[in-house]
């Protein structure tokens, strides 16, 4: 039992259920299987970008332009749609997942051939993506009306009990489990983020390694895009503005180490279906959004704190001050 609670997904298991059982105290309807079905449907956005995010930071780097690049490549999915409304929806998910891992892919190449620091990397590039938006758009809005009704019926269309954005997101967990655990590149993933110098020694390419988590969380991130437009049936410049935060607490909760190498697809579904747990219920106790904002980055500080103190090892003695004679 007590190695149980010392596993980080156990933790937060019990924390959930513990902050599930407070929140029906007060009102009892929250814990209904109805409703427990709308929050995990309301975090399935996050824990697709939280996958993707988990991928980037597990090889030592970070991605702070998934919120842009979801908004950049939403928009274009909603430009397509009202420009040519006969254009399949599985094609314009695939152009869009296909923009979105372009857009990742420029991230990679920077940290990858040039040895730019990941953090400004993405930076610069949430700025660039925020600003192609609005050279698109000229700042105007795509709303309800201009979209088709089978581009805004898909996450919602219900299927064996669930609408469709929820399987999605089941399907890319479950995707991502497989590519981190049977899958050369998912293991090389870990070696990168735990030792990249040993790495180098084992033939793993290191920037190569580092490229391809990249051009994963801008693939996901593309397919957030169009699903985040097509749920809420608009798209504009400041499409998930600030959603970073959300993204990057979801990685750190669940376990996720910033100094790479460490965490788990479970750990990062965790950490989401922990932060929506705690945003569908803020609302309903009347906690305003400037509030919600301050709790989630309390809560990633405390996070990287447990975090760090869990990972701190001590160090091994290889020099013994010599035995006097």
């Amino acid at each position: 039992m007590a190695k149980l609670l010392k596993n980080r997904e156990v933790l937060l298991v019990i924390a959930i259920i513990a902050l599930v059982f407070l929140i029906a105290l007060r009102f009892p309807g929250f814990v209904a299987p109805a409703n427990l079905a709308r929050v995990y449907n309301d975090t399935s956005i996050l824990i697709i970008l939280a996958l993707g995010q988990m991928a980037v930071i597990l090889t030592r780097c970070i991605d702070l332009s998934m919120a842009a690049n979801l908004a950049l490549s939403g928009m274009v999915a909603a430009m397509i749609n009202a420009a040519f409304p006969g254009v399949p929806i599985p094609l314009v998910i695939l152009a869009v997942v296909a923009l979105g891992a372009a857009l990742g892919s420029v991230n990679g190449l920077l940290v990858w051939k040039l040895d730019i620091p990941p953090i400004v990397v993405t930076l610069g590039t949430l700025t660039i993506y925020r600003g192609l938006i609005f050279l698109l758009t000229n700042g105007a809005w795509i709303n309800a009306h201009q979209m088709s009704d089978a581009f805004k019926a898909l996450p919602r269309t219900p299927l064996i009990g669930f609408p469709v954005l929820s399987w999605l997101s089941v399907l890319a967990i479950a995707a991502v489990y497989l590519l981190m655990t049977r899958t050369p590149v998912g293991r090389a993933f870990f070696a990168v983020g735990g030792n990249p110098h040993a790495a180098v020694y084992t033939g793993i390419d290191v920037g190569r390694t580092r490229f391809l988590a990249y051009c994963l969380s801008g693939g996901l991130a593309g397919l957030a895009g169009y699903l985040w437009v097509s749920r809420y049936a608009v798209a504009y410049v400041d499409i998930a503005a600030g959603f970073e935060l959300d993204i990057i607490a979801a990685c750190v909760i669940g376990g996720i180490s910033i100094a790479g190498g460490i965490g788990s697809v479970g750990g990062a579904v965790l950490g989401c279906l922990f932060l929506g747990v705690i945003k569908n219920a803020l609302p309903v106790i009347n906690i305003s959004p400037f509030a919600q904002l301050a709790i989630s980055g309390t809560v990633i500080i405390i996070a990287v704190a447990v975090n760090a103190r869990t990972e701190k090892r001590k160090g091994r003695v290889i020099l013994k001050k010599a035995e006097a004679v």
